[in-house]
């Protein structure tokens, strides 16, 4: 016949653990503690991912610059009879992009766009891939942006208005 388990054990001898007690408690701390300092760490990873995602990836939210210092980085000026449309914006983190939209006369875009960028090619309408604009330049080093810019690159698209006027959408950026 069997022996009965006692009401104060956990075995059948007799010998053992006292029952209600038992071995969990050293357990749980040794898998809390880590947990414990983990999970901020954990928070502050998350947080930082999250705060560095604007769509762009560069880390700083748009701060409003003067749309001459916009333009200075990417080798031009604000043409003649323009006003700008919005906020000229600077971001950056690890690479620098100013961004510039204004209107200006349509007559006067490819004059504008010749004498800032003397050794560019010709601004066309089928580089402007997926018809966003009705005249695109894109220049770089190697494509004529003048030296002693401090952008990498630069791309404008022109959209033409009915009223006479071009919509110029300027960007100048780090690599």
């Amino acid at each position: 016949m069997r022996r009965a388990r006692s009401a104060t054990t956990g075995r059948e001898d007799g010998t053992g653990v006292p029952r209600g007690r038992t071995r969990w408690g050293p357990f749980a701390a040794l898998v809390t503690l880590p947990a414990l300092v983990l999970l901020p760490l954990l928070v502050v990873l998350v947080g930082l991912v999250l705060s560095e995602s604007d769509g762009r990836g560069d880390g700083r939210a748009a701060e409003h610059v003067p749309c001459s210092e916009a333009l200075r980085f990417g080798g031009a000026a604000l043409p003649d009879g323009a006003r700008p449309v919005g906020a000229c914006t600077l971001q950056g983190f690890q690479d620098t992009h100013y961004g510039a939209a204004f209107r200006m006369p349509r007559t006067g875009v490819q004059d504008w766009l010749a004498h800032t960028y003397p050794d560019a090619p010709a601004p066309r309408a089928d580089t402007c891939g997926g018809g966003d604009g009705d005249l695109c330049l894109d220049l770089g080093p190697a494509r004529g942006l003048p030296g002693g810019v401090d952008a990498h690159a630069v791309q404008v698209r022109v959209e033409y208005g009915a009223d006479g006027t071009a919509l110029v959408r300027f960007s100048a950026f780090t690599t």
